[in-house]
């Protein structure tokens, strides 16, 4: 299994629409950077935002989740409460090739601030707009900037073609639009 470079991101962004809307170069300059890196792409975060509350004390179960427990939250700039999470989503589409798997890891300007984003591989064949969990990690509140970078994917190509594909399993978070939260 192979890492695929910058040059090979972008082919697959204009043949086979792999990244949408895609951004060429890496953009910088008074923003947390976004677009191609040399291996790897630096994705954004949209202005939706799920947020963690307490307020009705429920529990967190990722088999029976309470929507009662996210707020909505639609803006330029979230703050997410200490010690606690909010839920986004990429501002980018995916359309994953069936012999490529993702990894994606948060951006190192987010994470020296104790802030860390966790997101799953996007397997072979997964399409969709990105479920991003955002956590504060620190005591205190903490921005997230919309339409700004959030963290970097890495590409790889396997060395043969999975048997089955995230699409042949019919995933459940196949296609998604927008925030989803847990489901079984």
């Amino acid at each position: 299994m192979g890492l695929k470079s910058d040059n090979w991101i972008r082919k697959m962004a204009r043949e086979q629409r792999m990244i949408e809307p895609f951004v060429e170069n890496q953009v910088r300059g008074g923003c947390i950077s976004y677009g191609v890196s040399s291996y790897g792409y630096d994705i954004r975060v949209t202005n939706e935002f799920k947020i963690f509350t307490n307020v009705h004390s429920t529990v967190v179960d990722p088999k029976a989740f309470d929507e009662r427990s996210m707020v909505d939250f639609t803006g330029d700039v979230c703050v997410i409460p200490p010690n606690s999470f909010a839920l986004s989503r990429t501002v980018e589409y995916f359309r994953i090739p069936r012999g490529v798997l993702t990894l994606c890891v948060g951006k190192s300007t987010y994470a020296r601030c104790g802030i860390i984003t966790n997101v799953t591989p996007f397997e072979p064949e997964w399409e969709g707009y990105v479920t991003l969990e955002i956590s504060n990690t620190t005591p205190l509140p903490a921005r997230i900037y919309a339409n700004e970078g959030i963290a970097q994917v890495l590409f790889f190509e396997g060395d043969e073609m999975c048997a089955t594909s995230y699409a042949d399993r019919k995933g459940k978070y196949q296609g998604q639009q927008t925030i989803v939260l847990p489901k079984v």
